[in-house]
């Protein structure tokens, strides 16, 4: 391992004394330069046969198209440093893995070998380091902020760019759903109530432009109520949260396998009896028998079962049904009644507010604002992965622990009790009272 300690320039010559000395194992973390361009190759291993095997390690389950541009300059550096590279790759997360046993992990990663496509990007690396040199030597550029602020990933900078941007209309034609405000920013118009409704044939569009426009939500409450007949009583409003690791943690688990830790479940009657049931597992084991247990235990036999975006739950009830043999009937029984209250919303409500999202914290602030998460110290899914992943530390004190239980009881229980009070929303069904 070359640590860049006290700095880079002795990760450097530590790495070129490594090479120079005929090191015949490993190096992580090599680091090289060539014209001012300085590298830090994840793998540097010997091929058995006098060269070097070059593997970048991503935690993504396949190479990506941003890799090759990084592998190839890496490759550039190397051969430009003299050092016989034979083979580069992209060492990626191999998703056919399955944990058998405990700390046994041969085969979670396997290699694109990319050293063709590496090799014909090479000889534009000198144009493309002068360009940079060139760029940096000169003003800042000016370059209108876009997809590539997002992709690969965040631009740390982005929030200096849109301070030195004209600042966007209240109604950007970016609210437009499925990528519609593309076509009118080609076109120059930034302001979605400057678009010409005729020239809208989504009608999905053409419904947030309405709404938008004319400060009125649509709202169809027959569509809702016909779309909600056939749900039979008792429904059972349910809600998964998950945790999903790039190394699996537990015996029999994939690679970014989404495990249930938690689930929040209210059952509602035909007669407006509402009772509250719950999982959350929280001491670091296993959680998917304890999970399957109690999700055959506290869901009703009968009665359609209710979830937002229910394809999500849907996959874990059939993943812990594949699990578990011996609970497969049950569980398959509540996936085979599941329905998505998703398709039921987008279809019936629209509020300006929404700003063209569906969501379910999105529709609710416009429902019943009372239900607000900001006020929960977890708020989002992402906020309840990074409070599972606390609690079950064993630095966690037990006053902390006890914490962290209750937000995420209050957090996955309120997504549950939002789902009755969306969908009584939407048929214009008498409003129900819930304490906040």
């Amino acid at each position: 391992m070359i640590k860049a300690e006290p700095n880079l320039a002795t990760a450097l010559a530590t790495t070129t004394a490594l090479l120079a000395g005929n090191h015949e194992a490993p190096i992580f973390e090599a680091t090289l330069e060539h014209d001012g361009v300085l590298v830090r190759i994840d793998i540097l291993e010997p091929d058995g046969e006098g060269g070097w095997h070059l593997a970048e390690v991503k935690s993504t389950t396949k190479p990506k198209d941003y890799h090759l541009g990084d592998l190839a300059t890496q490759l550039w550096v190397a051969r430009e440093a003299g050092v016989d590279v034979r083979q580069a790759s992209v060492r990626h997360i191999d998703t056919g893995f399955i944990l058998e046993h405990e700390g046994e992990f041969q085969g979670l990663f396997t290699d694109a070998d990319l050293m063709e496509p590496a090799l014909a990007l090479i000889d534009g690396r000198p144009g493309l380091v002068a360009e940079a040199r060139d760029m940096l030597a000169g003003d800042e550029p000016l370059i209108e902020p876009g997809e590539q602020c997002k992709k690969p990933f965040p631009c740390e900078f982005s929030d200096y760019c849109k301070a030195h941007t004209p600042e966007m209309p209240p109604w950007p034609v970016t609210v437009l759903p499925a990528g519609g405000g593309k076509r009118w920013l080609a076109l120059g118009v930034v302001n979605l109530l400057e678009v010409d409704a005729a020239a809208l044939t989504n009608a999905i569009q053409k419904r947030v432009h309405r709404a938008t426009l004319t400060g009125e939500p649509f709202h169809d409450i027959a569509g809702a109520r016909a779309a909600m007949a056939a749900w039979h009583f008792p429904r059972t409003w349910l809600d998964f949260e998950t945790i999903a690791f790039a190394v699996p943690r537990w015996v029999g688990t994939r690679p970014y396998e989404q495990i249930p830790f938690q689930f929040s479940a209210h059952v509602e009657q035909e007669d407006g009896g509402i009772e509250h049931r719950e999982f959350l597992s929280l001491d670091g084991a296993d959680p998917r028998r304890g999970c399957a247990d109690a999700l055959v235990a506290m869901v009703p036999a009968a009665g359609t079962v209710v979830a937002y975006n229910a394809s999500f739950e849907k996959g874990r009830l059939l993943e812990l049904a594949a699990a578990f043999p011996d609970l497969a009937r049950a569980l398959s029984s509540i996936a085979d009644r599941l329905v998505d209250l998703l398709p039921v919303t987008r279809a019936s409500w629209y509020h300006r507010d929404q700003r063209g999202s569906w969501s379910i914290k999105a529709v609710l602030r416009t429902v019943a604002p009372e239900l607000d998460y900001a006020e929960l110290e977890v708020g989002d899914g992402s906020k309840a992965q990074e409070a599972y992943l606390e609690a079950i530390s064993p630095d966690t004190a037990a006053d902390r622990h006890s914490q962290l239980d209750a937000a995420l009881r209050a957090y996955c229980g309120r997504d549950t009790i939002a789902m009755i009070v969306l969908a009584r929303h939407l048929a214009d069904e008498p409003k129900l009272e819930v304490p906040v």
